[in-house]
């Protein structure tokens, strides 16, 4: 529900030491252990260029969030993450602006909310008959909310509306003083067309690695290090990172668990094809996929065998079948011609939210609500009247409680069964499980063979004995796994592969070929390099796990960037065997010579394309091929990306010109712009944050 609707509608003393001090020294045990300090502050989330993020403040935002958009507002992991970034953000802005001295004045605020073209209320204040922006009747809600001093609704309506304007606004200020400044000079365009036009010819003889076979070129992890080191950029870690092997045991159901699934559902078969009332039924047996009491088009329809489905006559069933991780029995319960889409207009007196269960209003009084609305509209009164009044729907107040054109099956069952089965211009009182509606059905289009499917599906899960089985057996693992030698041991002997991870971070949720589970992220992080975890139950699975790598801030291992590394380096060094013993002569002939190859000769090439036609994308040879100075002489070896090269310059000449020099000067602008969207990355790497997320959530 919007929020501006919401707001608006509503010895002794040595034994003592000694004692003491046991205590002591089993309490900063703890505390080490948990990776916090017992004087340490337990209330900052972080600290941003020395501005601390509140745990109060962090969880009051998240808090705000769910409660603004319901189970809209995403997983706990997304907003704890996007929270964070926000905040971040916020902050190494705010230091900005303050520098800058961007600022916005209440005015300024003012007339950004309260102006049609720029207002975030244009959703709850706008005229659906004129399209017009009440801008009076948004300066008024918001004088209400001010004077109600209810600090609830403030905070809500800060949160939502002003806060976010004014970032918006001061954003805005920031990127429109950083575009100003962007300023192509007229070398440059000229420079630019230059290079464009530019080619050559040029003539080379390579010597590729691949005349190498890999086997003989062994790569140290030393080489590594040095490799990375002289890169580092490229290879730095901003944070720490984590690395466990594992072995994990299936909770899975087993064949006898699925026989039993089976046989529970063919049991209720009989039972489920005499029953007249299937919505009964599925509520008093059970059943994993809920009973739409509605019907839907083929096209609707989701199961993969719809087509044996929609042959069923009414009353007939098909299956046992397997639908995901359910055996299913799908009955038909009947079929009529309905359209695929329909239009509507309505008047909502909600009862309750069926999302978080809030009890709106009691059901007597919501039903003499909607009889009134329903005997008033009877009696000639103005329908968008009476729905701006009263409708506590606010997905359609604003629009006169219109719903255009929307599929089948969109809307709950009831809702759903008045607006299709009735003809169009019927009119009523339907109940739903929102509160109570008054509908009038304003269109239908495309009427076909519409069908009420019930559907009788059991989970195929796995009994105690399987799960306790695989608890059982990860326990006995871990008992006699109590070294990294015995870990590897252990799972060669039971034929168990222990698998590496990808890096794990701090604040991860999720363990990719793992799942999700927070828990064991927090033990990866409580615990050092070789410790063995207890069994973690992750879904259907038993994990035990062990600290393989700790990688710090800055260069990761050896063994975490070979992967990356390894083909580079040895691409160094057989680099460094073709110049030591092959590449050799005075001409590009003798070269050829020594390496076993011929010369090759390239005729045209561009300077704005990097890509050399039988080379590929060589930009060092590129670089040569342009360079005056090797006209008619042999360049040094150039070592390239797949092999070591020798380049003779033929000709180096200009193209006819075809750049448009307004068109270049845009593409450098665009270019600068580009640059400025990415200037906040930038400001947050020149930032000191401190992330202590993962010590609370």
């Amino acid at each position: 529900m919007s929020v501006i609707q919401r707001i608006r509608d509503k010895g002794a003393i040595i034994m003592f030491g000694i004692i003491a001090l046991a205590l002591l020294a089993f309490i900063l045990q703890d505390a080490s252990f948990s990776r916090g300090n017992l004087f340490s502050n337990t209330t900052v989330v972080g600290t941003v260029n020395g501005v601390k993020i509140q745990r109060t403040d962090f969880d009051g935002k998240i808090a705000m969030i769910e409660k603004m958009y319901g189970a809209q507002a995403g997983t706990k992991e997304q907003l704890i993450g996007g929270v964070w970034n926000q905040e971040v953000d916020r902050i190494i802005m705010e230091q900005e602006y303050s520098k800058l001295g961007i600022t916005v004045t209440p005015k300024e605020l003012s007339d950004i909310l309260f102006d049609e073209n720029t207002s975030p209320l244009k959703r709850e204040f706008t005229d659906q008959q004129t399209g017009r922006f009440k801008a009076d009747e948004a300066r008024n809600a918001f004088a209400q909310i001010k004077k109600s001093k209810d600090a609830d609704q403030l905070e809500m309506i800060t949160q939502a509306y002003i806060v976010p304007t004014v970032q918006q606004a001061l954003r805005t200020k920031y990127n429109n003083l950083l575009q100003q400044s962007i300023y192509v000079p007229k070398w440059l365009v000229e420079k630019q067309q230059a290079d464009n036009n530019a080619i050559a010819g040029f003539s080379y003889v390579t010597a590729p690695y691949s005349a190498i076979v890999d086997s003989t070129v062994k790569v140290s992890d030393d080489a590594i290090i040095a490799y990375a080191q002289k890169h580092h950029k490229e290879y730095d870690r901003d944070e720490e990172t984590r690395v466990i092997n594992y072995v994990s045991f299936s909770a899975q159901p087993s064949g006898a668990d699925t026989a039993a699934t089976l046989n529970t559902l063919l049991g209720l078969k009989a039972d489920f094809v005499a029953a007249t009332d299937v919505k009964s039924f599925l509520g008093r047996v059970g059943s994993e996929m809920p009973f739409y009491d509605s019907y839907f088009s083929k096209g609707k329809i989701q199961q993969t065998n719809k087509d044996s489905l929609t042959r069923l006559a009414v009353g007939q069933t098909y299956g046992p079948y397997v639908d995901g991780s359910n055996f299913v029995i799908a009955k038909m319960v009947g079929v009529k011609q309905w359209p695929d889409s329909a239009k509507v207009r309505h008047i909502l007196i909600a009862t309750s939210n069926p999302q978080n269960g809030q009890v709106i209003k009691q059901d007597t009084i919501a039903k003499k609500q909607i009889d009134s609305v329903e005997v008033a509209i009877k009696g000639g009164a103005n329908f968008d009247s009476l729905c701006a009044k009263y409708s506590d729907d606010p997905g359609s107040k604003a629009k006169g409680g219109v719903y255009d054109f929307f599929p089948q099956g969109q809307m709950v069952g009831t809702f759903n069964e008045f607006a299709f089965d009735k003809t169009v211009g019927s009119k009523g009182v339907v109940k739903t499980e929102y509160g109570y509606h008054y509908i009038e059905v304003l269109g239908q289009k495309n009427v076909q063979p519409a069908y009420k499917l019930a559907y009788l599906a059991k989970p195929i899960v796995a009994s105690n004995e399987t799960v306790n089985a695989a608890s059982t057996a990860a326990a006995q693992f871990v008992a006699s796994a109590k070294s990294k030698e015995l870990f590897e041991e252990n799972a060669k002997k039971q034929n168990i592969p222990s698998v590496s991870s990808t890096d794990i971070k701090a604040n991860d949720f999720t363990i990719s070929g793992i799942g999700s589970n927070r828990q064991l992220v927090r033990w990866v992080y409580e615990h050092k390099l070789g410790d063995i975890s207890e069994p973690f139950e992750v879904t259907d699975k038993y994990i035990v796990a062990i600290v393989s790598a700790v990688n710090p801030v800055g260069l990761p291992s050896a063994q975490t960037l070979r992967p990356q590394v390894e083909n580079l380096v040895r691409n160094e060094l057989k680099a460094k065997q073709i110049l030591e013993s092959k590449f050799k002569g005075s001409s590009l002939e003798e070269i050829a010579k020594n390496v076993g190859t011929t010369v090759a000769k390239v005729d045209t090439v561009l300077f704005s394309n990097p890509f050399i036609p039988g080379l590929g994308n060589e930009t060092k040879v590129l670089g040569a091929a342009f360079n005056a100075e090797l006209k008619g002489k042999i360049s040094e070896p150039i070592v390239g990306t797949s092999g070591v090269y020798a380049v003779k310059v033929n000709s180096i000449g200009a193209k006819a010109s075809v750049n448009d020099a307004e068109g270049i000067k845009q593409q450098l602008q665009q270019a600068q712009r580009m640059a400025i969207y990415r200037s906040s990355e930038a400001l947050k790497k020149a930032s000191v944050i401190k992330d202590n997320r993962s010590t609370f959530y």
